[in-house]
């Protein structure tokens, strides 16, 4: 029963370029849209992620071994579908969010990762548009911190 097992471990399984990284500092991303407050949403939403993952300790800048660094780099808001009776009308939306980001080693300052990440979210669109557009940013900004901290996180 064990050699059917051999070579599987149990936990976290980082990428091989950042498995001694064990504690990581999360400042607060740079935000390139216009979207106020997104940069602190977005930000909170994957310092989540990444202790529900548990593959880092998430700590002060002075006790990091790495930095993660972020830049919102767009958010996009497009009709997904119309009223029935009227295409101009939309009824439903989709929200595109993306996110450039980099792990830079502390002690030596030397880059350790770089990627992007990206996310969809629809959503239909209430009485209250600006709680319905409320809603689909922070529905995209769960998936985008969803999939960076799966990217950093897991190892295949």
């Amino acid at each position: 029963m064990l050699s059917g097992c051999a070579g599987y471990t149990l936990g976290a399984q980082k990428p091989t370029h950042l498995r001694a990284i064990t504690k990581i500092a999360v400042p607060t991303f740079e935000n390139l849209t216009l979207e106020p407050r997104i940069a602190s949403l977005v930000t909170n939403a994957v310092i989540k992620q990444l202790q529900n993952h548990g593959s880092y300790q998430i700590v002060a800048k002075s006790e990091a071994e790495a930095v993660l660094k972020g830049q919102l780099a767009s958010i996009d808001r497009t009709q997904f579908r119309s009223d029935l009776n009227n295409v101009l009308r939309t009824s439903q939306i989709m929200g595109s969010l993306t996110c450039l980001f980099s792990i830079t080693e502390v002690a030596s300052g030397k880059v350790l990762h770089a990627g992007n990440a990206s996310a969809d979210s629809y959503i239909i669109l209430e009485a209250n548009l600006q709680l319905s557009e409320t809603q689909l940013i922070e529905d995209a900004a769960q998936r985008l911190a969803n999939n960076l901290a799966d990217q950093i996180s897991e190892g295949w």
